[in-house]
C-alpha cells in the first residue's frame, strides 16, 4: 500500500524509488497492512528491505498468501506456511500479526478447519482472522462458535467495517467499484485480545468518512483505557487521502486519551517542478 500512485508528490517524494517508499510512509503512520503478500510470498531480501526501512516498533499486519487461505482453504498447507514464515522472518518484532483473511464462502461448518489450522501454527506470531460469511455476523450461534475458536487460540477477529460505504449510493467510480467488491456485513466492535485490529472503509468524501468513524474513535479510546493496544487502518475507496485521514483519526483518539503518543512528523514533500 505504501507505493500507492496517488500519494506521490503529496505524501511521498516524486523521485523516491520503490525500495525506499516504505521509509517515507512510516513518517506518516506507524502501521501498515501487508496486502501484497496475499498475491505471492515475497523474497526474503525484499522483506529484509522492509525491515531496514522501519523501526522495530513499526507494525506490519501481514496477510497470508491466497494459496493458503483461498485456494487451499487452510487445509494441507504446512509447506506453503513454512515457506511464508521463512520469508517474513526478517521482520522480527515488526510482524505485529499474521492476517488470515478468509473468503466469503468460508462458512460456520468450516470452523473445524480453522481450529485445526490455528492449533498447528507456530506461537512465535499472533494471528488475526477476518471472516466475510454473513452467518458469523447474523447468527448468534455461529458468532459464538467463531469466538470460541479464536479465543482458544489467542487469535483476534478483524472487523472490516464497510457500513459507511453502504449508507448511501456511490458517488464516484472508486465508490462504485467498492460497492461491487467489498463485503456488506454489520459493524462489529468487540475485542477478543489485548491487540484488536480494525479495518475501516469510509467514502471518497472526507466529511462522510470522518462522520462514519465517530463510533470507532470512542471504541478505540475505551480499548486504550482498558490497557489494550489497538491498530486501526483507515481506508477510502480511492485511498487518495488515507495517510492524512489516519493521522486525523489518531488525533481524535488522542483528544480522548491524551497519554497516547503522537504519530511521527513526516518530512515535507517538495513540489514537482519543471526545472
Amino acid at each position: 500500500m505504501w507505493t500507492h500512485a496517488a500519494w506521490r508528490g503529496r505524501f511521498l517524494p516524486h523521485s523516491l524509488p520503490p525500495q525506499e517508499r516504505l521509509r517515507a510512509y512510516a513518517g506518516w503512520c506507524n502501521a501498515v497492512e501487508g496486502n501484497t503478500t496475499f498475491y505471492a510470498t515475497p523474497a526474503r531480501d525484499t522483506v529484509s528491505s522492509w525491515a531496514e526501512q522501519t523501526d522495530p516498533g513499526f507494525r506490519m499486519v501481514v496477510k497470508l498468501p491466497k494459496t493458503i487461505t483461498h485456494e487451499r482453504r487452510l487445509d494441507g498447507v504446512d509447506d506453503e506456511l513454512r515457506d511464508f514464515l521463512a520469508a517474513i522472518e526478517p521482520l522480527g518484532p515488526r510482524a505485529h500479526a499474521l492476517w488470515v483473511q478468509l473468503p466469503a464462502s468460508f462458512a460456520p461448518e468450516d470452523l473445524g478447519v480453522l481450529a485445526a489450522f490455528l492449533r498447528r501454527v507456530p506461537r512465535t506470531y499472533r494471528y488475526a482472522v477476518e471472516v466475510r460469511h454473513r452467518a458469523f455476523f447474523e447468527d448468534a450461534r455461529a458468532q459464538g462458535w467463531l469466538e470460541g475458536v479464536l479465543t482458544g487460540a489467542g487469535a483476534e477477529w478483524v472487523p472490516f467495517d464497510t457500513t459507511t460505504l453502504f449508507q448511501s449510493r456511490p458517488a464516484s467510480d472508486a465508490e462504485r467499484d467498492a460497492w461491487m467488491k467489498k463485503p456488506r456485513v454489520p459493524r462489529r466492535s468487540a475485542a477478543l485480545t489485548d491487540r484488536p485490529i480494525v479495518r475501516y472503509l469510509g467514502r471518497d468524501s472526507a466529511e462522510l468518512t470522518v462522520a462514519g468513524w465517530q463510533e470507532w474513535a470512542g471504541v478505540v479510546a475505551t480499548w486504550l483505557r482498558e490497557g489494550r493496544s489497538p491498530t486501526v487502518f483507515i481506508h477510502t475507496p480511492d485511498n487518495a487521502d488515507a495517510p492524512q485521514l489516519a493521522r486525523r483519526f489518531h488525533e481524535e483518539v488522542r483528544a480522548q486519551v491524551p497519554e497516547v503518543e503522537p504519530l511521527p512528523e513526516p518530512e515535507p514533500v517538495e513540489p514537482l517542478t519543471l526545472f
